[in-house]
This record gives C-alpha cells, structure tokens and sequence, in this order.
C-alpha cells in the first residue's frame, strides 16, 4: 500500500509538459476592471480573448501563438453593462498578436522569452500574462510549502497546496502569491522619489496597497507528465491613500484557460529573427511617455506642438482659461514624445516671442527626463536664457527631472560652466540642485556609487586650503541635500575634535557641518548617534553646536539607552541653555502621537522622570526646541510642526532659530517645508548704533545709524551680518549670507544713478499707460506607479496637479506737477497723484487621481477630477496728496463678471482605446439621478448643467433608463443642494455660494465613498437688490480740511438717558398678555425707520426710568430694572457689597484648592509676605492721583469714575469744540446721489489728552453709531469706554487700565466693564471663555469656580520678583491664578534699576542690558559654577526653581 502510494505521488507530482509534434489549444479569456467593490456603481475596464496554441519544438523550447485575438472596453454599471469589442484596436495590433513567441519552458517553469522585433513591448508583456499562466514550480516531495516564485509582476512568495481526486483521476493544485512580500517587484516610481520617506512603523498599524494573486489548476496526470485542463487565475488589489480599512478602490482581474484539443500537427514559427526579450517579468516599455489623464493619437509631434502651444498662448492672454491646465499636460505629453532636433527647432522659432518662448521654458523641464537638462545646458552655455530664466528651468528640472546618471552629469557639468560661475545665485542653486539629484537617485538606488559626490568632496578639500568660508558652506549644504554615507568622513573633519583643521574655521561652518548629517543619519542612523553624542558631550565646544548636534541626534530614532545616557549627563550640565534645550526637546517627544516617534516617546518619558525636578521650571529666556504633532490611525494621517531657537548670554536676538512642517499620509512622511535663520553679527552692528536723545528728529536718528552701518563696512571682518536658508520637500534651494558684500551691493545700487533712470522710466510707462498680461504654468504634482497587472498590462496609481495662473493689469497715472527730469522719489511725496488701474487676477488648476489601466493603446481608469477656476477683476481708481493729507479709493463695477470662483469634483470610469477615441465612453461612479426642485429650478439647472458639461455626450452615458432603474434599486439619497448668500445692502453686493454634492456614503461612511460622486461649488457675486450703486469710494482726509469731509452732522441729545430698547417692553407685555407670543422681533430691525421710533420711545420713558433705576441701589435689582439701568450710572456700593458676599460664599470651597496652589508657588519672594488669602485677592492700591477735578472733595476722592464723567460730561462730543483730526468715509455712490455708507470722524483733545471716535451710518434718518471715548486721566490711567446702538446709548462697555501696588509691589491692572451687551456677543464671549479655560488649565493656570462681579472681568498683574509675576483673573464666574510665573526677561526693579543707572541715558542699551541679564545665568563657568557676567553663585546641583528664585 505504501509503494502504491508513494509511487502515486511521484505520478502526480511530475511538472506539466507538452509532446513534441503536437499542438495543444486551449482556450484563453482574460478581464480587468477597477472601480468601488459594491455592485450597482460604474467600473472601467479591458477583456482580452484569444485561442492559445503551444507547441514544442525543442525538448526546452516552445512555441505559444495566439488566434482570433479580441481585445474589448467597459465602462459602465457592473454588473449591467458588458464589454465592447475593440475592433479597430484590435485590428491596429492584430499582426503582432498573431505573431508566435518563443519561451524556454522546463519541469513548469518559463525561462527566457524571444520573439521577433516586430512585436512592441506592450503586446509583448500581453504574452507574458497568458503564459504566467503556465508557470510553475513543482517539488516532488512535497504537497504544501512555499517559496518565493518569478512571475509576470516580479520575484513574490507563492504557496503551493497539491491535492488528488482519485476517483476522477484529477489532481488539484492551488497557488497564491502573496504581492506584499516580494524580493524583486516590477515597479516604477515617478515624482516623488527622495522627497518623501517611508514610515515603516506607520505600515504597522495600517495598509494602503494590499494584493494578491490565486490560481486554481485541474491537471490530468499521464505517463510522461500532467495536462493543464483547466486553470483560473484571479488577481485583486486593494488601494486607498486613507488605509484600506476604511474603504478602498479596487482593481480585479481574472483569466481562464481551459483546454479544447490536442492537434498533431506541429506549430511552427515564422520566418524572422527571434531575439532574446527578458523573462516572464514584465517589461516596462513607454508607459511613462503616457499620461493617464487623456490618450492622444500622435501622428505628428512637431506639428501637434505648435498647434498646443499656440491655443494655450491665445486662451490665456491675461485671463486663465478653465481648461488651460488640461491642455498644459497634453503639451507636456507631446514633448515628451517629440525628438530633441525636434525641440531644437520649435525653441528656434519660438525664442523671440515671449509669450511662446515664457510656455516652453515652463514645460521643457516637466518631460521629466535628462532630455530637459541637456537643453538646459545648452542654452545657457550659449547665454540663449536671462539669468531669471535659468534660475527657474533649473530649479523646476530638479524637481521634475527623474534621476539617473546622465542627469547627474548634466548638473555637474552645467555647475562647472563659466556662466553660471560668473553668477553666485545660479551657482547655488545649481550646485544645490546637483546635491537633490544625486539624493533622488540614491534613493531608487541603495548601492550608488560614492564616486557621485566626489566633486564636492575635493571643492571641501580645495576650499579648507584656502580657508574659504563661503565656498566650503556651499559645499556642506550641497552634501547635505545629498546624504550620502560616503560623506560622513569629510564632513567629520570640519567638526571640532574630529578634525585638526577644524579650529581654524569659523563657528557657522561647524553648525552647518553639523546640520550635513541629517540626511545620512536616516540611512547610517548608529554612525550618526556616536558621533552627534561626542559632539554634544564636549563641554568645550560652543553651546549653539552642542544643541544643533542634539537635533541632529533625535533624528536618528534615539534607543532607550542612549536617551537615559542623556538625561544622567544632563543632570551634571553647566550651561543651563543647553541643558534647557534638550530637556525641552525630550518633554516635546513625550506627547508625540505619530508612529515613528513612538519608541522615542517611551524613551523620553523615562528622561523627564530623571531630569524634571531640576529643569522643570526653566523659563522661555533660554533655548527650546518645540514639537507639536498629530496623527489619525484610522486614517493614516497626521501633521506634524517642530520649531528651535537657540540663545545665547550674550546676544540680544536668538542665535539660530528653525521651524520645520511635516505631513503624514498613505504610510510616508514629507518634510513640506522648512526654515531657518542664524544672527551671527547682526547684533554687534546694531549695538554699534549711538543713542541719541528722544527729542532728535528722525534724520539725524537715521544719520547716526547710516554711521553705525557706514563704521561696520568699513571693519575688515568678513563675518555675516545673519544668513537664512529654506527647505522645500527635504531639499535645501536657497539660502543667503547676508554678509558685507551684499550690503555693500544693495547700498550701491540704492544710491546709484541707475535707480533714478529705472524710477523715472516707471514713471514715464505708468504716465503713458501701462498694461501687462500674464500668464505662468505649473505643473505642482506628477506621482506615479506604474506596476504589471496579471494580464500583463500596466495598472497606474497617478496625482496629477497642473495650475495656471494669469494676470491682466491696466495702469494709467496722472501726477500734478510732472515730475522733472531729474527725478527723484522724493517729488512725489509733493505731487498730486491720480491713478486708474484694471486689475484681474485669475487662476484655473486641476487634479486628477486616477487608478487603472494606461498604455499608449488602450486607458480603462477610474479618475476623480477637480477642477477650480477663479477670476477675481478689480476696477479701481485712487488719487493722493500727500501735502494735504487727502486719499481717495473708488473701487468700480466690473461688467459681465458674476461667478468668481468655481470648484468641481467628479468620479467616473473612463474607457477608450487609441484607434476610435471618438468612441470614448465616460461614465459617473456614481449613477446619475436628475433631480428638481420646483423652488430652485433655474439654479438648478444650471449648477447641473455647470457640474456634468463633461457627460453631457449622449454616446458617453448609460442610458437614463438603465440609471433610474439603479438608482431606485439602490435607494441612492437625493443630492445635496444649498444655496447661501450674504447681502450688503450699504454697498449694493450680494454675494451667494451654490452647493451640490453627491456622494457614496450611504454605502459606507469613509473618506474614498465621500470624494466618490460629484460635487460643485460656485461663488456669483451680483448687485443687491435695492438702488443702483455706481461704484464704493474710501475718502480719507488728515488735517485741517478734515471737517469739510463731514457729510453727516452729529448732533446727539445731552440728557443722561438711556435708549429703551423696544425688545424690553415688548419682553414685559409678552408676560402680561401671552396673546403677544410672537410679535417680539420688530425693534432689531436694521431699518432707520425702527431706530429712529426705538428712539422716540425712549425718550418718552427716560425719567421714570432713571428713577427706578437709581433707586435700586440698596436692594436686589430686578430684571426689568437691570435692563433698564442707565447707562453712567454707578453702584459701587452695591457690586462690593455684592462681591463680598460672593467671596464669603465662595471661599470656603476653594480653600482647599488654593492652599496647594499657592504652596506650590511659593518660590516668588512677595509671596512670601503675604497671607494665601491676600495672594489670590491681589489687594491693589492705585496711583492714580485725579487731575481735572475742580473741587477739595473731587481731589480727596478716590472714584475713578467722576474724573472720567466729569471730563465727559463736561464736554460730551468734541465736535462741538474742536475740529476733527481725520475724516474717513466708506460709502456707496448711489445713481440717485443719496448718502449711503459710513463716516469716521476721529477727534483729539490735547487739554485733556482725550481722543474721540464716532461712526455714524450716512444714510438719513438712520441714528445708529459707534462711539469710543479714550482718556489719560493720569500717567497712571487710562480709560476707554465704547457705546454704540441708537444714538450710542443701547450698548456699552467700558476698559480702565492703571497702575499700582500689591503690597509694596508694582502692579498694573486692566478691568473690562458693561452694563448691557447685545445677546450674540454674549454667546460669542461664552465660546471664548469656554475655550480659554480650557487652554488655560492645559498650560498649568489655577482655576476656582467663585460668583464674582457679573458685568466685570479683571486682570491683575503684580510683580513677584526680578524674574517673575504673579497674575490673578477674575471673570463672572471663575477666577484664575498663576503666582510665580517666569519671565524670559529681568524687570528693571530693585538691584535691576539700579544697575540701569549707568545706561540711563541711552534706551538701547537698557534694553540690551535688561535682555543680555537674563541669559547671564545660563552661561555658567564649568569649574566654579559662576556666571561669566555677573559672578552669581549658583549651584547647579539645587532645582530650576531655586535657582530661578536665588538672587
């Protein structure tokens, strides 16, 4: 039994073979479609059927010939619709289709593939689907196990189960093939290669690609070997940029060969030379010469080019055309296909005119090739481009150039030539671009050569003999945008304590040395870590180094151990701005949330535990470095904001600061932008200035600093002033040293005769009529990955972002007196300027996402389309004189424009093929429902017919029939519709947003099912309803023609009464008589006419309502009389008494809470003197003294308020008594000539340091205004009060802000006052209060729940010490406290003021002074713990708050 069956197994398990002299047929249909997997929404797809004829005609040689090939579309509803036969595509490729193909085929597996030239290499990789079929790898011995297996998309790991139907003399095979574990997968990226990197950690926790293949074989065994009767391969791919989890899109392909009959006649081949063309593995051909967005039929490129460039030139004169995006990528598509003679010759008759030449030299460098490069080159070299010009094809080549050698090359030779050496500028970014290059190339290739950066290295070498500073930053940051581990040797011996040359190079060149190490610490992270640790170690070395040395340290993903190494040598740190610095960074990483962090996260908050009790309450005065982040699992998106500053004790400005921004999305991160700037010699300039006293006018204060600048070119130091740099996606592409030779540069050319000739040809153009129309295209986003599918055609993941933007500008200047000949900018300060100008910005860009088939024969995608155009015109004309203070701006209608913005997403499932694209089917994912609303018809109708004008072809769309019926199936929700508008009936504009939007959640609540579908947004812009407006004007006048500009006298009634809202008594009958419910909404009304009868009514009811009012200052106010209080009315005794009795009340449950808050900031030196009772009621006294009181008893009172009143009251609106110091008018110019608009009147009272502000509303009868009434009552107190309503008596509030004592401590305290508020300001603030608790208590602030004053909120702000205050706030219902909190700066008190004697007569130096002190205690001498400026004492051993509380 035994032998039976070990010898049926040895049977079962021989490999598939085909007889010699026989021709076996088999039948082949193989189908691919992409869209959403739920039935019943649209998918796009490609059917391929054949007969397979195989044949043998070598023991390990055979021949496949496929016959009667049918290659057929769909796009449609799955699964209603059917597939329709391609027939002129099929007939196109139906001679190489027939044409047999040779393969190597032994014990199941395919070795080497020949077929003749003939065969292209797309239909070539059609072959290799069909026989990735017949692929196998048998083990005799084994009937389960796995291996990792070659097919048609690359080397993956297959699993084999072979199983045996005995009775039906059948043997079952199974094999999978897993396409997230390959060794060698066909693939090819395109975009964004070295620009984003891969988180693997965030893989982990989510997928964005998943797939996999399955085939099932029935074999007949034999004598000589199995025969394949049936075999059914089924593929299926998963993909969504939000995981996969939540929803994706699909593609899912099957094939089927099924065998028909054993012929014995022998298949032959034909007569031609069989080469050798590749393995089973898909061959990647032209793909990337095939945009997936459209498919052009390219007959001749040269020709088609012009005619593009020509229409793009012509549509987008001054405005972007809404499809000019579109027909920029086809522009990009032709000249990718197109010869290089062929470029040649269309630049040579292009160059001379701008428009066509401004278009090419912005699509040249996206062909994406070294093709662009060279042309570059060339053109440059032969000075055929302007230097702006080079800059921006150079800077666009790097970012859309795929790397590979030859670009390299390019770059590095174009570095070299004489022309871009001669420009610095050109050279960096040249040079720069050359380092981004090699980097993208690197990455796609893991084992480059080193011989790549070898240039930069020997500049380093060539530029440390020379002690050449700049040339060697250059060099640094070159290596840096490089990152390659070959570099780590050079750049080691420009850093102190690795290199013996180090020491004699300046300081900038070690940060930037430092900051070179940051790419290649993502790929040698454990290098990196030992020498950034000895870098940071070294108590030697400069603080600023030490601390770019620890950033470049916790990029490297820090383990535990290192990071508690960190926290114990932390402890024992003398400079405190480096120990601020890293305690600050690893407490950032403690709350990180993205997964790449993670493991950092844990090690830190081992860290903190060490390092918090001493470094906990370091203030912001000395260096930190921040990291905000946050990441969505589910999603698998995050964003992430890190920011450093770097201090130093002696300097006035940050050292060195940098932010950087990072994204998380689809299992990659994108360093999107990055900053910084260093301050390197920039003080030592600016304390150069000498002060001078406050009464000197400004030119000679400008004279003395024109010296100072004149004193410090005239140094030979060669040290910058400061330098910047900016990172885009990673990569450095530019930076500036803004050193002595460019100030030099930039005086020159300010005080040259050649800005005056270029000033007065402005002018002169601006004088005669000045027009401009611009247009500039971008090409933003091009991503791809083109993969095989099991068919053997190519699949593509593809985002696309193309934008133009365009500009048309009209500018006419007339200037009284002209100006003369020898013109300088200073005549016009004494001109008459009027000006007209047109201006009309305008933007129209696309992107488009798209998933599925893409050849240069055939598309079947499903692509989500956005569309957005804006065109914003502007008419405007404006004059001004400056020597009589007069400004006029008139913004004008512009006609014929009303929808400024337009925004469009669609789905849809696309099919059509090379041979007929006239027969190009385009179907919505989503099935279209027509939808109408009797009430919004015409809108209707044409936002529909706005959002589907790209389906409107009949031969494009399912028919109706077929729709509705799907659509009642699936119960698809109506869409979307809104319409919003927002009236401004002053200014006669309305402007109204029009939604529509239908989407595929109501099959699964998801990002993808919510972008599936169509969605439209317009934004129209119309004349209101009402007069007609003939423009809005802004007149502004300064001066003493102020007052002629008054339109609106106002002349407002002196009795001390209060406006009685008519909601009141409205509110009153309304619970007397309940009959009156809902007729309490008429007095808000924004007409004149309620206004001014609010106003009469009022007025009749003022005396009983004073009296009442004043009367209840002894007992409870009710609600009718608090909202009928006056509006100057006064109730101290009342609120204190009122306040005592909340605080009684309220303190006994608060107690508890305070005694372990105050406790705990106990460090601040008042605090100590004072009871905790005293400490959270801040007990003020004030300084205020009042100074226009008449009478003894005014003197002697402390009231605040009747100094205010009586200055008010005395002279209620300034108008009456002194003229307005400026007048502005806001209105619309009516046709009918009718004032409408606003008036601004600003009035100043100098005897009474009083300013007044009134707005009154111009239109007539209309009393509503604002009115703001600021006084300094004192040196020590200012009052501003506000009122607004009718007549400026319904609302009010009031802000005092004075000065004081808390004990014997300086304070200062701002208290906010009302009596009444409108209802939605009242909601508003509740919101603000709401989120400021909530941020308050986040960042450490004390809160306690006590009942104070309901119309008052106080800020109390008392000093504690030099170095710290203690704050109290007092709102309605909460009182919040921090005592103790650190200031970054000393306050010029106590031991502080009295060393600011000795600077007291020069103010920058007292600000200097004050700022340089407060680093004075982070630069601690090593051996004695003294500060290097002060000689204080401090025992790093104590805690950060000793330290901070230790004078």
């Amino acid at each position: 039994m035994k032998v039976l069956l070990v010898l049926a197994l040895a049977v079962a398990l021989v490999a598939p073979e085909f007889a010699a002299g026989k021709t076996y047929e088999y039948k082949y249909e193989g189908y691919l479609l992409g869209g959403l997997p739920e039935e019943g929404l649209a998918r796009a797809g490609v059917k391929i059927q054949s007969k397979i004829l195989i044949g043998a005609t070598d023991p390990d040689s055979y021949i496949i010939k496929l016959e009667d090939p049918v290659i057929s579309e769909y796009s449609g509803i799955w699964p209603k619709e059917v597939f329709r036969p391609a027939t002129k595509l099929t007939s196109a490729l139906s001679a190489q289709l027939l044409t047999p193909v040779k393969f190597e085929y032994a014990n199941g597996v395919i070795g080497k593939v020949y077929a003749p030239a003939g065969i292209s290499t797309t239909v070539l990789n059609i072959f290799r689907g069909v026989l990735n079929i017949f692929q196998m790898n048998i083990k005799k011995t084994q009937n389960v196990y796995d291996l990792q297996e070659t097919g048609v998309k690359g080397v993956c790991k297959t699993h084999y189960v072979l199983s045996e139907d005995s009775k039906a003399d059948r043997l079952h095979l199974t094999k999978t093939t897993d396409l997230n574990h390959c060794t060698d997968r066909i693939h090819m990226d395109v975009g964004m290669a070295g620009y984003a990197d891969k988180c693997a950690e965030c893989v982990t926790r989510g997928k964005v690609f998943a797939g996999a293949i399955s085939l099932n074989y029935v074999m007949k065994p034999s004598a000589s070997g199995t025969l394949i009767l049936e075999a059914t391969a089924t593929e299926l791919l998963q993909y969504s940029p939000v995981n996969i989890v939540n929803g994706a899109v699909q593609m899912e392909a099957k094939q089927t060969v099924t065998f028909v009959d054993i012929k014995k006649t022998p298949l032959e081949p034909i007569k031609a030379d069989y080469i050798h063309r590749g393995s089973l593995k898909y061959e990647l051909g032209t793909e990337l010469l095939q945009t997936p967005i459209q498919l052009l039929r390219i007959t001749n490129a040269e020709a088609q080019i012009v005619e593009t460039l020509n229409n793009l030139v012509s549509l987008n004169l001054g405005e972007a055309h809404e499809d000019s995006p579109l027909k920029f990528i086809e522009l990009i598509q032709l000249l990718r296909v197109a010869r290089y003679e062929s470029i040649e010759a269309l630049w040579s008759q292009f160059k001379s005119k701008s428009e066509h030449r401004h278009w090419m030299l912005s699509s040249i460098p996206a062909i994406g090739t070294h093709v662009a490069l060279k042309f570059i080159k060339e053109k440059v070299v032969a000075g055929e481009v302007t230097s702006a010009e080079a800059a921006q094809a150079i800077m666009s080549s790097t970012h859309l150039v795929t790397a590979d050698i030859e670009a390299i090359k390019l770059l590095e030779g174009l570095a070299m030539t004489p022309k871009i050496k001669e420009n610095a500028a050109l050279r960096e970014i040249t040079m720069l671009g050359f380092g981004s290059m090699v980097h993208k190339y690197c990455v796609e290739n893991p084992s480059c050569p080193s011989e790549l950066v070898r240039p930069i290295h020997d500049i380093i070498v060539s530029a440390v003999e020379r002690r050449d500073n700049d040339e060697l930053s250059l060099a640094l940051k070159v290596l840096g945008n490089a990152g390659h581990p070959s570099s780590l040797k050079p750049i080691m011996k420009l850093l102190p304590g690795f290199g013996s040359s180090a020491s004699s190079l300046e300081h900038r060149v070690h940060v930037d040395a430092a900051l070179a190490l940051r790419k290649i610490a993502k790929r040698e992270p454990k290098l990196i870590q030992d020498m950034a640790v000895q870098l940071f170690m070294d108590r030697t070395l400069d603080p600023e180094l030490r601390m770019v040395a620890a950033i470049v340290l916790f990029d490297t993903k820090l383990p535990l151990g290192l990071v508690t190494t960190l926290a114990q040598s932390l402890l024992k740190e003398p400079n405190l701005q480096v120990a601020s610095f890293a305690y600050s960074y690893m407490k950032a990483f403690t709350k990180t949330t993205t997964p790449d962090h993670s493991t950092v996260a844990a090690a830190c908050n081992v860290a903190i535990r060490i390092l918090s009790p001493k470094f906990e309450r370091l203030s912001y005065r000395y260096s930190r470095a921040f990291h905000y982040d946050y990441y969505y699992n589910p999603w698998m998106l995050g964003a992430a904001a890190s920011a450093h500053y770097i201090n130093d004790a002696a300097t006035v400005l940050p050292r060195n600061v940098m932010a950087k921004a990072r994204i998380y999305l689809s299992g990659v991160f994108v360093d999107v932008l990055e900053f910084g700037a260093r301050s390197e010699g920039v003080q030592e300039a600016l304390l150069k200035v000498r002060d001078v006293p406050e009464s000197t006018n400004r030119i000679t204060k400008m004279k003395q600093a024109l010296k100072a600048l004149t004193e410090w070119r005239a140094n030979p130091s060669r040290q910058p002033l400061g330098s910047l740099y900016m990172k885009v996606l990673g990569q450095e592409v530019a930076f500036a040293n803004i050193d002595k030779e460019m100030i030099e540069k930039i005086i020159e050319f300010a005080t040259g005769p050649e800005i005056r000739t270029y000033g007065k040809q402005a002018l002169d153009a601006l004088m005669s009529g000045y027009s401009l129309k611009y247009s500039k295209p971008m090409l933003a986003i091009e991503v791809r990955r083109i993969f095989p599918s099991s068919l053997g055609l190519p699949m593509e993941l593809s985002l696309y972002t193309a934008a133009v933007t365009a500009a048309s500008v009209e500018v006419q200047a007339t200037i009284s007196p002209p100006p003369p000949e020898d013109f300088h900018p200073v005549h016009l300060l004494k001109s008459d300027i009027s000006m007209k100008a047109l201006v009309a910005p305008s933007l129209s860009l696309h992107t488009y996402a798209v998933m599925g088939v893409n050849n240069p024969f055939i598309q079947a995608t499903v692509m989500s389309r956005a569309k957005v155009h804006t065109v914003i015109p502007k008419k405007m004309e404006a004059r001004f004189d400056v020597v009589k203070g007069y400004f006029n701006y008139q913004f004008l209608p512009v006609e014929g424009v009303k929808t400024i913005a337009s925004a469009r997403l669609e789905t849809v499932a696309i099919a059509r093929d090379v041979e007929d694209l006239e027969a190009a089917k385009i179907t919505p994912v989503l099935p279209f429902e027509p939808f109408m609303n009797k009430n919004d018809t015409s809108m209707l109708s044409k936002t529909s017919n706005y959002l589907n004008d790209s389906l409107s072809a009949s031969s494009e769309l399912l028919p109706l029939q077929l729709q509705s019926q799907i659509v009642s199936n699936m119960k698809i929700p109506k869409p979307i519709v809104k319409k919003m508008c927002a009236t401004t009936y002053t200014y006669g504009i309305e402007a109204c947003v029009d939604i529509r939007s239908r989407n595929a959640t109501f099959l699964r609540n998801s990002p993808i099912y919510a972008i599936i579908g169509n969605h439209s947004l317009l934004v129209n812009v119309t004349p209101a309803a009402g007069p007609s407006i003939e423009r809005i004007e802004i007149e502004v006048q300064i001066g003493e023609k102020a007052a002629e500009k008054i339109i609106k006298a106002v002349n407002l009634s002196e009795e001390e009464e209060i406006i009685e809202d008519k909601n009141v008594l409205m509110k009153l009958k309304k619970i007397l008589v309940p009959g009156l419910k809902n007729s309490t909404k008429a007095s808000s009304s924004s007409s004149s006419s309620s206004r001014s009868s609010s106003s009469r009514s009022s007025r009749s009811s003022s005396s009983s309502s004073k009296t009442s009012s004043s009367s209840s200052s002894s007992r409870p106010k009710s609600k009718m009389l608090d909202l009928a209080d006056p509006l100057n009315k006064t109730s101290k005794s009342s609120s204190s008494s009122s306040s005592s009795q909340h605080l009684s009340r309220s303190s006994s449950s608060s107690r508890s809470s305070l005694r372990s808050s105050i406790l705990s900031s106990s460090s601040s030196s008042s605090s100590s003197s004072m009871s905790k009772q005293e400490l959270y009621e801040m007990n003020f006294t004030r300084d205020h003294i009042h100074q226009h009181s008449l009478s003894t008893e005014r003197r002697k009172s402390k009231s605040s308020a009747s100094s205010f009143e009586y200055i008010y009251n005395k002279a209620k609106y300034l108008s009456n008594t002194v003229s307005p110091e400026v007048t502005v008018l806001v209105r619309a110019i009516r046709t009918d000539h009718k004032n409408q608009g606003y008036q601004i009147a600003a009035y100043y009272d100098s005897l009474t340091a009083r300013v007044q502000i009134i707005v009154a509303n111009l239109t007539e009868n209309d009393n509503w205004r604002i009115c703001a009434d600021s006084m300094m009552l004192s040196y020590h107190k200012v009052m501003t009060r506000v009122t607004w309503g009718i007549e400026c008596k319904q609302y009010n509030t009031t802000i005092t802000a004075e000065t004081g004592r808390v004990e014997k401590e300086p304070a200062v305290r701002v208290k906010l006052t009302w009596e009444r508020l409108p209802n939605y300001l009242k909601k508003y603030a509740s919101r603000v209060s709401n989120y400021l608790t909530r941020v308050a208590e986040d960042n450490g602030v004390n809160r306690t729940k006590v009942a104070n004053d309901p119309k008052e909120i106080k800020l109390t702000v008392a000093v504690a010490n030099e170095t710290s205050l203690n704050v109290t706030m007092k709102t309605p219902k909460n009182t919040f406290y921090k005592l103790g909190w650190t200031l970054p700066f000393y306050l010029p008190i106590n031991n502080t003021a009295a060393e600011l004697q000795a600077h007291q007569n020069s103010w920058i130096e007292q600000v200097t002074y004050v700022l340089t002190k407060s680093n004075a205690d982070s630069n601690l001498n090593r051996s004695d713990g003294l500060s290097s400026i002060y000689e204080k004492s401090i025992d790093v051993s104590e805690t950060a708050e000793s330290h901070l509380a230790c004078r």
